[in-house]
């Protein structure tokens, strides 16, 4: 991030590109619901094909500074489709998300189930909404109880601060083409 000094000297003023923790917000709204906001500089349907098509997905989804490999990423997006990811570098224990697409409208929302956590897993929405060519995207995580959102903890939210940065990339890339 760059910053010059404003003409009141009192406070410094940012350039256009902002930091990624300024960029994403991570916010627990409620007991049961954290909420995740953040704009990319792309059209919707961009934005959306990154989210719904599996080759696309991979480039972007894992943090890199995870060190962790996506092993499978099955993805059927659409109402009633499933999705399954598999990650981790020890082939013996690898870790995986799965579920259930509850709604799927094309580069409007996505709504799925995460099922991997049993009767403690959380519903994600995710809206897109598009302004003057940009995207204002909205991530919610509705868990079914206060003690099962405690017990997730945020880490996977915080971890959209840097998963955010290399869609941005990617969209960026997407958007040249």
């Amino acid at each position: 991030m760059s910053s010059t000094i404003s003409n009141d000297r009192r406070r410094p003023v940012v350039a256009r590109k902002e930091s990624e923790s300024r960029r994403t917000t991570v916010q627990k709204t409620s007991e049961r619901e954290v909420v995740v906001t953040r704009t990319f500089d792309a059209p919707a349907r961009l934005v959306f094909e990154a989210w719904s098509r599996p080759e696309l997905f991979r480039k972007w989804w894992m943090p890199r500074s995870m060190g962790m490999t996506l092993r499978s990423c099955e993805m059927d997006v659409r109402t009633g489709g499933k999705y399954r990811l598999v990650f981790g570098d020890d082939p013996a224990n690898p870790m995986a998300f799965f579920g259930n697409y509850l709604e799927v409208v094309p580069d409007k929302r996505i709504v799925w189930t995460n099922e991997e956590s049993g009767d403690a897993g959380s519903i994600t929405t995710v809206t897109l909404e598009e302004r003057d060519g940009k995207t204002l995207l909205v991530m919610s995580e509705l868990y079914p109880t206060k003690e099962a959102l405690d017990a997730a903890g945020t880490g996977a939210q915080e971890a959209t601060h840097e998963t955010f940065g290399q869609l941005d990339e990617l969209l960026a890339e997407l958007s040249a083409r």
